[in-house]
């Protein structure tokens, strides 16, 4: 897989090896605050991050401070957006029953790389300008254990089922497609943590191509969005895994920083995206 140097940063911090993605026509990333779609929002709220144990700090109250370095900080232009945000996570993952959370198979290798793992909900801003983050404590998981996964270099499968230590039962586990498949050219949402940004909504982006265990298409994603839930922008169904795409940041030699890898919307590699139907347990 292709890195990037701030996305190696990344991956040591959980020990895992994150895809790199790209921003396709206009970046389409928004705050979970900013989203006009009351339908994101509450998908947003069954999507969690994944950070090391260490990245969050108790506090007087239980809860937990988010404790990381800021996009800039990692080596990224004052330019670009959400540059001011914290970057704690190393992949994405999403509520799929009150116990079991979907990731990408190559966040999670082991059985002992799962259980170090810690799974965050509402790692989130509320506005603009906010810079600190505090997670409720009933927000944040352990992995119980790694139930099944498949890292298939042949066929490129790619995803990984984790219980949960405890039930998930202050929001809703999320509706997955049970029948058929996308079809080409049909609208995309994707829902997670870029670059290890808080939670970010990317819509505008379509299906480009089927192929036997993953689609490709153009969706506005970085390193951190590996085992994002891809969603049917119309009816809200996860639809697959954010699991590959291509390079995320460009080195600026003169400004000795890195900015987002701009594609046309119709042109680069493309994102892929595990099918959710590839999943045994799920089906």
């Amino acid at each position: 897989m292709k890195q990037v140097l701030f996305i190696t940063a990344i991956a040591m911090i959980a020990n895992v090896q994150a895809s790199v993605k790209v921003v396709y026509g206009e970046d389409n990333r928004v705050d979970v605050f900013e989203s006009t779609n009351s339908m994101y929002v509450e998908l947003a709220k069954s999507t969690a991050a994944m950070m090391r144990y260490s990245a969050l700090k108790e506090d007087e109250n239980g809860d937990y401070t988010v404790t990381s370095k800021s996009l800039e900080s990692r080596g990224m232009c004052s330019t670009e957006r959400f540059v001011h945000q914290l970057s704690a996570a190393s992949c994405s993952g999403f509520l799929v029953s009150e116990t079991l959370l979907v990731t990408a198979g190559h966040c999670v290798t082991t059985e002992d790389s799962c259980k170090a793992s810690t799974w965050a909900f509402d790692y989130k801003v509320e506005n603009d300008t906010q810079v600190d983050i505090t997670i409720p404590k009933n927000s944040v998981y352990k992995c119980k254990r790694l139930v099944s996964r498949e890292l298939n270099k042949k066929n490129k499968d790619d995803w990984a089922l984790i219980e949960l230590d405890r039930p998930v039962t202050d929001r809703r586990p999320l509706e997955i497609r049970k029948s058929g498949k996308i079809k080409k050219g049909d609208n995309l949402v994707v829902i997670g943590h870029p670059s290890g940004l808080p939670s970010k909504i990317a819509d505008g982006a379509q299906v480009r191509k089927l192929k036997e265990k993953y689609f490709v298409a153009n969706l506005d994603t970085y390193a951190g969005n590996s085992g994002s839930a891809v969603f049917n922008a119309d009816t809200g169904l996860v639809e697959g895994i954010l699991v590959r795409g291509d390079k995320d940041y460009k080195y600026k030699y003169l400004k000795m920083c890195r900015v987002t890898n701009v594609n046309d919307d119709h042109k680069g590699r493309g994102e892929d995206v595990t099918f959710i139907g590839n999943i045994p347990e799920l089906r």
